[in-house]
């Protein structure tokens, strides 16, 4: 009788001692955070820019980690959403042109998926634009998430003990936004005071921008827009902090793509595919660290795992930068543009931390194609406008010509090759691909391509 008391109480003592030390365990993995924003570039004052107002982020960048050569694989949404949620490149899926509706390769499934099953509680408020979805419920499978929707949190996990992965996507700065009505840009921006708003005077433009009082209207909203994001991200954390969780969780705040402006997104050059990345990690990140490694945004999901010490599928072509996974550094960042809405096209970038090369496989296309839904911006309608009267030699409403940097978007047909010197020529104006001096450089990035 005794032994079968005993053996029972061992029994009990070993599942007492089980459950403990999962608890345990699942207490010491971190808990992770994701605040990530529509079509921006790294426009933050964290960044250098002195004409953006970002004290949120500004104070998480001191806190954590700057990457400075961060890149999404698309300059367009849904494309690059499809890179971060699978870790594979949108070319290799067939998701690579705009709301494409794709069927994923069987067996290819979102990260998220491998951090549930590790015993992550996942969560997403609430945007998926994954390229994935179809109608009528434009949502990806109940697997993805434990919860997606605008009330997602990881305040409903239904066990406060089980670690979670949060995701908080904000839409304030989409394209779309910078040329709403009044009354809707009052509402997005009505938690900004007078001294971060922004003077279209003091505005300082591309050069390849025509420098009116309309595009100048247009820089101005964008970066207003972005200081109604940091106020966001200020009450996202603010909760964080609330809740005794500040401690233990990894906060990554990323842009999906560059700005929402013309020349910029839909486009591969750095303005559409350079975006912000900041990594808080209490206790492993030094604050004020500034981390020149190359990354893209398709390398999020297997850095996740890797954080959460969840093994990284064979298949994910995206590459950890962080935690016990990590890989060496990348030598290179890759990109696509293939069809836009309605506008086909088909351009492909190479990127180190010095020089940026771009494939045009249709040159016989122009840059400025016809696309309904960027057609509506004030900006593009401007450009449009000059261009028109430019190639009249008549401006009666506008004292000067397009200067040849504006000029260069209106081509009729782009060059098969374009390879741009970042350090001296960030705004990548002028080509050197045709330059003999710089051949080697450019058959280097023909054999990476």
């Amino acid at each position: 009788m005794w032994l079968a008391t005993f053996a029972v109480l061992v029994v009990l003592l070993n599942q007492s001692a089980g459950k403990g030390q999962t608890e345990r365990a699942e207490k010491s993995r971190p808990n992770i955070l994701w605040i990530s924003t529509e079509d921006i570039s790294p426009d933050l004052g964290s960044y250098g820019d002195d004409y953006s107002r970002t004290p949120a982020l500004d104070k998480l960048a001191s806190e954590g980690a700057r990457y400075i050569n961060a890149f999404s694989s698309a300059p367009v949404c849904a494309p690059s959403r499809s890179a971060i949620i699978t870790g594979m490149y949108p070319t290799t899926i067939g998701s690579m042109h705009m709301r494409s509706k794709a069927v994923p390769p069987a067996g290819i499934k979102a990260f998220t998926e491998y951090l549930r099953a590790g015993g992550y509680y996942c969560t997403n408020n609430s945007k998926t634009d994954y390229n994935f979805e179809a109608p009528p419920s434009n949502r990806p499978p109940d697997t993805v998430w434990d919860e997606s929707s605008t009330r997602g949190h990881w305040r409903n996990r239904p066990d406060n003990n089980q670690p979670f992965f949060a995701v908080f996507n904000l839409v304030v700065t989409h394209e779309s936004q910078i040329r709403v009505s009044k009354e809707q840009y009052d509402k997005n921006t009505a938690s900004l005071t007078t001294e971060h708003r922004h003077d279209p005077a003091k505005a300082k433009l591309p050069p390849y921008y025509p420098d009116t009082p309309l595009v100048r209207r247009d820089w101005a909203n964008y970066y207003d827009n972005i200081s109604a994001m940091d106020f966001q991200v200020a009450g996202i954390l603010r909760q964080l902090e609330e809740d005794g969780l500040a401690g233990n969780t990894i906060v990554l705040f990323w842009g999906d793509h560059g700005r929402g402006l013309p020349r910029a997104k839909r486009w591969v050059y750095d303005s559409g595919i350079r975006v912000p990345l900041l990594v808080r990690w209490p206790g492993r990140i030094k604050p004020g660290r500034v981390e020149d490694r190359l990354v893209s945004l398709m390398d999020l999901g297997p850095t996740m795992l890797s954080l959460a010490g969840v093994k990284i599928p064979t298949h994910m072509q995206g590459q950890p930068f962080l935690g016990d996974g990590q890989t060496a550094p990348r030598q290179y960042v890759f990109a696509h543009r293939d069809r836009m809405d309605e506008s086909y096209d088909m351009m492909r970038s190479v990127s180190d931390k010095r020089y940026h090369y771009i494939r045009n496989f249709y040159p016989g296309r122009p840059y400025a194609q016809h696309i309904e839904y960027m057609e509506e911006m004030p900006t593009m309608k401007e450009m449009r406008r000059l261009y028109k009267n430019h190639m009249n030699a008549l401006d009666p409403n506008y004292g000067k010509a397009m200067t040849p940097a504006q000029l260069l978007f209106f081509r009729s047909e782009k060059p098969s090759e374009e390879l741009f010197d970042m350090t001296l020529d960030p705004h990548e104006i002028n080509n050197l691909a045709g330059l003999p001096e710089f051949n080697g450089i450019l058959k280097r990035f023909r054999g990476v391509l």
